[in-house]
């Protein structure tokens, strides 16, 4: 009888961990009923070629937004891309009014205190622009001019350090302009309200290949080199599972390169 009752328990536990193991996989993927979990990602729609607002459709477009939906598609979920002002996004996500930042988030240290990356999606860097015929030549002629930035960004954050080293330098600091989108930038620019502006290189490259009447140069190669990833809560290890999982399947497959080539021609 004994014998009878430790064989009926062990299949007790063996039936209860197989079930286990099934919501564990559930909840990593598809909720149950068979649909797709949904999540919310979000971003800064003005961020072209990055994300930006489609004239035709109104609706968030650009690579950033094809990016996540590839990503969705391939590890089984569903996605909506939201718009929201750039100092808004890590607050949206903290508070779980989203549960992802896709918005051409440099990785840093300081952000990675209050949010979990991805594995990096994309290189790049920040430049300077001025108008055509403008005498800033080279970075150190940036020292003691007017130049705008949006804040809290990586550009906002090189600004600040090459003001540091211009100080070190004995060189003036450069007049820095914070501003709340990365479209306000150039509109300064055109207007002359600022002498130069550092942003990063693909959404200045974006601009000029859209508007090459305004005459806005980039003098130098970038001067930084940095690397975006797509932010999650730390605690949401299945979603950061998820999307690291949907990132390197459309990487293998060539998914990626189409969505690059879309937007940036190929490499």
């Amino acid at each position: 009888m004994r014998k009878i009752f430790v064989a009926v328990l062990a299949i007790a536990v063996l039936v209860t961990a197989m079930g286990l193991a099934g919501c564990a996989q559930k909840e990593a993927g598809a909720p149950s009923g068979g649909a797709k979990r949904k999540l919310i990602a979000v971003g800064e729609c003005t961020f072209a070629p990055f994300e930006y607002i489609d004239e035709k459709t109104k609706q968030p477009a650009g690579f950033d937004v094809d990016l996540i939906k590839a990503i969705a598609e391939a590890a089984g979920f569903e996605v909506e891309y939201r718009h929201l002002d750039w100092n808004s996004l890590i607050a949206a996500l903290l508070t779980k009014e989203a549960d992802m930042v896709v918005s051409g988030m440099t990785i840093t240290d300081e952000r990675a205190l209050q949010v979990k990356f991805s594995d990096p999606y994309f290189e790049s860097g920040q430049a300077w622009a001025v108008k055509e015929g403008s005498p800033i030549k080279k970075l150190n002629d940036l020292a003691g001019k007017k130049v705008a930035v949006q804040v809290n960004t990586t550009g906002d954050f090189a600004a600040q350090k090459l003001n540091a080293k211009f100080a070190e330098e004995k060189l003036p600091e450069m007049q820095i302009k914070r501003l709340d989108a990365a479209a306000d930038l150039f509109n300064e620019l055109k207007t002359g309200a600022v002498d130069a502006i550092i942003c990063d290189l693909p959404v200045i490259q974006e601009y000029l290949k859209n508007h090459p009447e305004e005459k806005v140069v980039i003098p130098e190669p970038a001067f930084t080199v940095e690397y975006y990833g797509i932010a999650m809560r730390k605690e949401d290890k299945d979603i950061h599972e998820l999307v690291n999982k949907g990132l390197a399947k459309i990487k293998a497959s060539g998914k990626y390169d189409e969505i690059y080539e879309k937007y940036f021609g190929k490499k």
